[in-house]
Order: C-alpha cells, then structure tokens, then sequence
C-alpha cells in the first residue's frame, strides 16, 4: 500500500529567548501567575529580519538536511500558518523561492490545528499520486498579534517553526507513515479565540482575543474524541501508542486529555515549558525536540493531535 512515509524532521526558533521574569517587566504578570496557570516559563520571540517565512525555510532546511533529501526533490510544501508574511501570495511560496523546489505550494489557514490540517491535506495527495515528495510546515510569529497590555493572552505565546518531510512509499501494513487522521470544525465557537481584524473586515491585522475558560472545556472533550476517532480507525488501542505529541497550548490542557483517555503523563511530549503556544508550529516543533532527544525512535506509534480558533482540531496516528 502507498503511505506517506516521514523521512526527515526539522524546527526552527527566533534567536531571542524571553523569559516569564523578564516579561513581567513590561506586562502586569509574575512568573509563579504563569507557571501556576499554565506550565510556561519561556517562550522565543522574533525580532527584527525574523519572520514567519524565514523561520519556516529554516525549519525545512533542517528537516530536509535530516532526511538526506534534495530541495529539488520536493513537489509539494503545504504550510499551515495564522501569520503569513504577506496577505498574498502564500508564505509557503517563500519557501519554495528560498530553497529552489518547484511544484504545488500553498497555505493552510486552522491557527493551532494548522499542521494537522496540513499533514491530511499532504498525506491525501501524496497517496493518490498528486506529489511524491512533501515539505509539511507550521510557522508562527504569533507575537505579532498579540495585545502585550492584556495579560491573559501575551503570557501564553511564542513564535517557531517545524517541519516533516514526507515521501509516498510503497509499504506493508506493518510499515511506516501516516496510518489515520480525523479533522473537525465547529464555526459556531468563533467568539471564544479569534482575531479582532482582517482584511476585509477591519482592514488591520487585529490582535488575539480569547475566553480562556471556555476554551479549556471546549478542548478536553473535542481532543479526547478525535483521539478516540483516529484509535478506531486504525484499530489501535491507547496503550500501544508510544507517545503522544500534542498542541503545546497549556499544561492543564495536556494533563486533563491524558487523564481522559487513561493515558501515562510519561508517554505525552511535553515542551510548552521551554516554547509556549506556537499555534500551527507546536506539534512539528515538539515532535523534533523529542525525536532529536532520542524519545521518539524508528518503529514508534506516534499520536499527534491539536486543537485552535474556529473552533478546529484534529489527530493523526504515524508509525515513524
């Protein structure tokens, strides 16, 4: 059978490091109000000449240099981002000028499930023989729409990138690549985590508003039953996952989901305490800590699952 098979993984972070205590300088917070609600302690910044572009060439690069493949080889980049460098054209166009591959090269817009939304797209035109070779991305510079005089959303962001590198391969059943993914969308949630601008309402960019509480209730129940969807679809049971890498949104989220589905907390990828919410790029990001780490080996099950505005959210199972 043809699987998108994972042949390479890379992140990318700004070069500045901003600790809770040096945020509590400029913004009415602590590093204890944080730590407590949200298991975040840092988060990267990007500075002048960094942008959600160059963060996500630097994270194919890396995944790419990983895979012991040529950027002529890539006939596809789909890069899921809520920050694009320009309203048009896409960002993943960048990327392609940057690294010198030609093909089909394009956006996806689901903010913090962005990346799974990407993984689908490209796993579905990788099978049916659209692409061979995908550059799968999730780039944020979050920072850039946020409110730093509102407390409640500034402490909770930070900017990176990741990326996979995918390949059509002709496998077993018993073999590598993406085995299952499951997507949702509920439109009727917008309020609770959406951006107060746009082009063709407000003409601006508009910062990040957010109900936090509600967002939290929302996301327990929505990721514990797409988790449950991609384990029946493959008929795989929760405890022969080897690890679970989430959306990186706050710790609470990640301890309660686990609990739901009776999964060990020592099997979940756990980096918002170094990243923060990186939104589309948190996923890819914490799989490469994990994989480079030595956690995440060949022949592991590996979930990955997120949840963001839209509402969406979204899992995918892999066999690395």
């Amino acid at each position: 059978m043809i699987r998108s098979v994972l042949k390479g993984a890379g992140s990318a972070l700004p070069k500045r490091a901003v600790s809770n205590a040096e945020l509590a300088k400029t913004v009415d917070t602590s590093d204890e109000w944080i730590r407590e609600r949200t298991g975040i302690t840092n988060r990267y910044i990007a500075g002048e000449g960094e942008t959600t572009g160059s963060l996500a060439t630097a994270a194919a690069r890396a995944a790419l240099a990983d895979a012991g493949i040529d950027a002529g080889e890539v006939d596809l980049i789909v890069l899921a981002t809520a920050t694009p460098d320009s309203t048009f054209p896409a960002t993943a166009t960048q990327v392609q000028a940057a690294l010198g591959c030609h093909g089909a090269a394009f956006d996806v817009a689901a903010v913090c499930s962005g990346f799974l939304y990407a993984l689908a797209t490209a796993d579905a035109m990788l099978r049916t023989g659209l692409a061979r070779t995908a550059l799968v991305i999730g780039a944020e510079t979050f920072s850039r729409i946020l409110d730093w005089e509102d407390r409640t959303t500034c402490v909770l962001f930070g900017d990176g990138a990741g990326a996979f590198v995918l390949r059509a391969e002709d496998v077993t059943e018993d073999g590598p690549g993406v085995l299952a993914s499951r997507l949702h969308a509920d439109g009727q949630h917008r309020e609770l985590l959406y951006v107060d601008g746009g082009p063709s309402t407000t003409g601006t960019v508009g910062k990040v508003r957010m109900k936090g509480r509600e967002v939290f209730r929302h996301a327990v129940v929505n990721l514990a039953q797409v988790l449950e969807e991609v384990l029946e679809a493959t008929g795989t049971a929760a405890e022969d996952v080897d690890w679970v890498v989430p959306h990186q949104a706050n710790l609470r989220i990640l301890d309660a989901t686990a609990r739901k589905l009776g999964l060990p907390a020592e099997k979940v990828v756990v980096t918002v305490d170094r990243h923060a919410n990186t939104s589309a790029a948190s996923v890819p990001l914490a799989f490469d800590v994990a994989r480079r780490d030595g956690r995440i080996k060949p022949g592991d099950l590996v979930m990955l699952e997120a949840m963001g505005g839209g509402f969406t959210w979204g899992a995918s199972l892999l066999r690395v």
